[in-house]
């Protein structure tokens, strides 16, 4: 089973590829997943969650680049074959 984060990182890489195979960027956005840390996909989820209980379920616009930046670094820390799935 994939989850939903998964699902929606595949989306936003499939729009974003979508947007640049013209002639002209759309916007200047990165699409490259950082290397990945030190920090197993278990303790970067782990950071997402607490982030998400300290907002209260609402992300001002510095805590939605937070978490823009940890779903990256969550996807780049699962095994090889969660990737593939």
């Amino acid at each position: 089973m994939i989850s939903d984060t998964v699902r929606n990182i595949r989306y936003v890489c499939g729009y974003s590829q979508r947007l640049h195979s013209g002639r002209r960027m759309l916007h200047s956005m990165s699409t490259t997943v950082e290397p990945s840390s030190e920090r197993s996909a278990a303790e970067v989820n782990e950071e997402i969650r607490a982030l998400w209980l300290r907002s209260g379920g609402t992300l001002s616009v510095e805590q939605r680049e937070e978490y823009q930046r940890l779903v990256q670094e969550w996807a780049s820390a699962l095994p090889q074959t969660a990737k593939a799935a």
